[in-house]
Formats: structure tokens, C-alpha cells, sequence
């Protein structure tokens, strides 16, 4: 399966690299637009590595993150590219999801883009997106997805962010929508709060349908997805006037996104225990949280 999959592995690493340069455009290009006070903020890239265990070459990747710009907060926009050998703790993961072949041979790949952004105003919602592609001698799947977690909540924009989401989702057959924004539900429910922590997207993971190029092609249209899904709604609530009361709301919702990222996201932990770098995979955490 390997050779058979090593130009599959390039073009979707490429894809990855295409839509994360698309989207450090878009951000910058906000920035610039934007009439408030400030410097327009710009992206600081950094190149980053995966330790393994016998210090051989296992990947990396570009971790870029702008801090206080005129509209972001912060906001991260990483891609990577890893491979070697799965630990005990990641074989142990891995087959209890059903991957075979982990006690046979642990060798992996993946590649990817994860993409967290905290917004300067709070009526701006935050927002995350990834998607990736995994291989390993005996499996292969793709998975993310895309959702908003704004802090003061406006029907319209949660609206135009689901449909958005479901035209791209469309082409790929009836029902694919409600499949994976039920799932989407379910992946970012924080049970020890008792609630979502947002309002929801799209998500999927272990997508194997037997047919690599059309869920290749879901995978793609997933990430063409995010930006007219997002960025409408970033032109419309940056001009809106805000007080010490609305960043007050924002800073405590934000401890909801640092909970769920340190207790259950499944990418935060593949990441620390796979050897990352611990800066790229805890990127998604906010630069300034409240808890009351």
C-alpha cells in the first residue's frame, strides 16, 4: 500500500500547503482592510519538527501565528506533514478505534492543516477548522471539519455558516450535511459543563469510504469551505462598538475552548503524544482566558 499511496500522499500534502497559503492571504488581507487604529497584524512563520526516538528525520511543518493585530487577537494557521512510528500509547489509541494492523506495523503518516483564530472584537466569533489525511500500512482515512464559537451568539451568522457548510457538502450526496453536523454536535460537547462549545459546524473523522479520490475530494471541499463560510461574518462584526462588558463575556467563553482543547481533543493529544512540536499543537489556545 505504501508506493501505491506515495503520490496520493503528496497531492493531499500539497492541497494542505495550498489552502493554508489561501487562507494567511485572506487573514493578512483583512488586516488590511480594516480602518481601525493599529498596525496591520502580519503572520510570524515558524518551521517546526517531530521529535522521534532515534532522532531520524520524521517531518514538520510551518506553524504561523499573528499576534494583536488590528481584527485577530491571535490566530494560527498550522500545516505539517509527520511520519515514523506510532508509541505504544498511539498503537493503543489507534487500534481502539478499529485501525488494523497496529501490532503488525506501527508506521504512519499524516498530514494536515489546523487553523484557530481569537478575534480582537468580541461580537467577531472565533472559529477553528482542520482537515487531514492519515495512512498507515493497513488503513488510511481522512477527517476534520470546521465550527464557530462566538462569544455573543447572532442567529444570522450562525445561519450563513451552516449553509455555507452544506452547499460545499452537497455534491457529495443527500443527507452528508446532517451526518456531520450531528457529529460535529457531538465532537465538541464539553460533558463537564454540560454544553457545546460553540455553535456547531461539521466534522468527521476516520473517512474511508473505499474510494480514495472522492473522499479526497469531500476532504478539499471541506477546507474551500471555511473562508466564504467565515470571513462574511468577520467584515460584518469588526466595525460593531464594543464595551469592558462584552470583552468580559468573550474572556470567560474562552475558558470554555481551553477546557475542551486540553481535556478531549483528540488532535491535542495525537500530537503531544506523538512528539510535535508542543508549540504548534497548544497554538489553539487563546491568548488571554477568564474563568469566574
Amino acid at each position: 500500500m505504501s508506493d501505491q499511496f506515495d503520490e496520493r500522499k503528496a497531492r493531499a500534502s500539497a492541497w494542505f500547503r495550498s489552502l493554508r497559503d489561501e487562507i494567511v492571504a485572506a487573514f493578512e488581507a483583512l488586516e488590511d482592510s480594516h480602518e481601525g487604529e493599529g498596525i496591520p497584524g502580519r503572520f510570524e512563520v515558524t518551521e517546526t519538527t517531530r521529535a522521534s526516538d532515534d532522532g531520524s528525520d520524521a517531518g514538520g511543518g510551518l506553524m504561523s501565528v499573528m499576534r494583536s493585530g488590528k481584527v485577530f487577537e491571535k490566530v494560527g494557521v498550522n500545516v505539517s506533514t509527520v511520519y515514523g512510528q506510532l508509541g505504544a500509547q498511539a498503537q493503543k489509541a489507534m487500534a481502539a478505534r478499529g485501525v488494523p494492523g497496529m501490532d503488525q506495523d506501527p508506521r504512519f503518516w499524516a498530514s494536515g492543516i489546523s487553523l484557530v483564530a481569537h478575534m480582537q472584537n468580541p461580537h467577531v466569533p472565533a472559529v477553528h477548522m482542520n482537515t487531514r489525511m492519515f495512512w498507515t500500512p493497513h488503513a488510511w482515512w481522512f477527517g476534520g471539519g470546521s465550527d464557530l464559537n462566538p462569544c455573543i451568539e447572532y442567529a444570522e451568522d450562525t445561519a450563513h455558516f451552516h449553509d455555507v457548510q452544506k452547499a460545499h457538502l452537497a455534491p457529495h450526496g443527500a443527507g452528508l450535511y446532517d451526518e456531520l453536523k450531528a457529529w460535529a454536535d457531538e465532537y465538541f460537547y464539553i460533558p463537564h459543563r454540560g454544553r457545546a462549545r460553540g455553535v456547531g459546524g461539521i466534522f468527521m473523522d476516520d473517512r474511508n469510504s473505499g474510494d480514495w479520490e472522492n473522499d479526497f475530494a469531500l476532504t478539499q471541499d471541506i477546507g474551500r469551505a471555511f473562508l466564504p463560510a467565515f470571513v462574511p461574518l468577520v467584515e460584518k462584526r469588526r466595525v460593531q462598538d464594543w464595551d469592558d462588558a462584552d470583552k468580559d463575556t468573550q474572556l470567560v467563553h474562552r475558558g470554555l475552548y481551553a477546557e475542551y482543547n486540553l481535556v478531549y481533543d483528540r488532535g491535542t493529544k495525537f500530537g503531544l503524544a506523538t512528539g510535535h512540536d508542543a508549540n504548534a499543537v497548544l497554538m489553539s489556545l487563546p491568548p488571554m482566558a477568564k474563568w469566574v
